[in-house]
């Protein structure tokens, strides 16, 4: 074992990690995930987070999988979406996990379902937060999103930081950003948050790269954008996905190592309930 595996092992959440997952649709989906947890556990997450379907798709599964992880002994915080619930709704779900013990939220507006017109009581994630305080009072700490490169909805960039100061003045604690891959856009978004007094660490989130085509379509729907020097190298490799996820890892190792490096609080990856790929990235960040 290498000295940097060692500090790993005998230090808890020496790099500030925390790492997402979706709740799986079978029991082999959930084999798997408990697979993944397993490999993760090494690194001692923060918390881990368990995403939430568009109108509440998912409601059963991810508190199945957010109390599975909590009996596991680790922090899960499970999302919260509240386009397409009331909130009567979200009242009972907020209780039902305080109830549980689970002390941390992911607060986010959701998606529209498609093909369904009523977004429910809440229009705005800053809603959200500002019911999750006046039901639960500092019971939790909330996370919320923020977007480096803007949301793609976002009238302006000054309207969508106005959005995060909105939520952080409803109560939120922290905040997870939308993955990127150009760290200069983190720097200064964290630089404009500061300017607007928005205080609370802001998280960087980490999209591990595993194929092109699942990554362009993710980014099109997210906003997030593929620099043209990393989409041209990533389309070279074509069908040698061996050699591509190889140059993905160097490339995201890299960003967090420089994220670090100039003052990220911790790392946030989006796992797609897979640990390979991310656990080579993190046995190549610095310390």
């Amino acid at each position: 074992m290498t000295e940097k595996e060692l500090q790993m092992e005998t230090s808890p959440n020496k790099l500030g990690l925390s790492f997402e997952f979706f709740p799986p649709k079978t029991a082999e989906g959930m084999d798997k995930l408990r697979e993944t947890r397993t490999q993760l556990s090494k690194f001692n997450p923060e918390f881990y987070s368990v995403t939430f379907g568009a109108g509440g798709s998912t409601r059963d599964r991810t508190m199945d999988t957010v109390l599975e992880i909590q009996r596991e002994g680790f922090q899960a915080a499970p999302h919260i979406s509240c386009i397409s619930s009331s909130k009567d709704e979200i009242r009972d779900l907020l209780h039902a996990y305080q109830a549980q013990g689970i002390k941390r939220l992911v607060a986010l507006r959701g998606d529209i379902p498609s093909g369904e017109v009523s977004a429910g009581d809440f229009r705005y994630a800053s809603e959200l937060v500002q019911f999750i305080r006046g039901e639960t009072g500092n019971h939790f700490h909330i996370e919320v999103a923020a977007y480096p490169e803007f949301h793609p909805e976002a009238r302006t960039p000054a309207a969508d930081l106005q959005n995060l100061k909105r939520k952080v003045d409803a109560g939120a604690n922290s905040a997870i950003t939308q993955y990127f891959y150009n760290a200069d856009a983190y720097f200064r978004f964290v630089e404009q948050c500061d300017a607007l007094g928005i205080a609370i660490p802001i998280v960087p989130g980490i999209m591990p790269i595993y194929n092109i085509t699942q990554l362009a379509r993710f980014s099109s729907i997210c906003g997030a954008e593929i620099p043209r020097w990393l989409k041209m190298r990533l389309e070279e490799y074509g069908d040698d996905m061996a050699s591509l996820r190889a140059f993905g890892i160097d490339v995201v190792s890299e960003l967090c190592d420089t994220l670090l490096a100039w003052g990220a609080p911790s790392l946030h990856f989006y796992t797609l309930n897979q640990a390979g790929t991310i656990s080579n990235i993190i046995h190549n960040i610095s310390e």
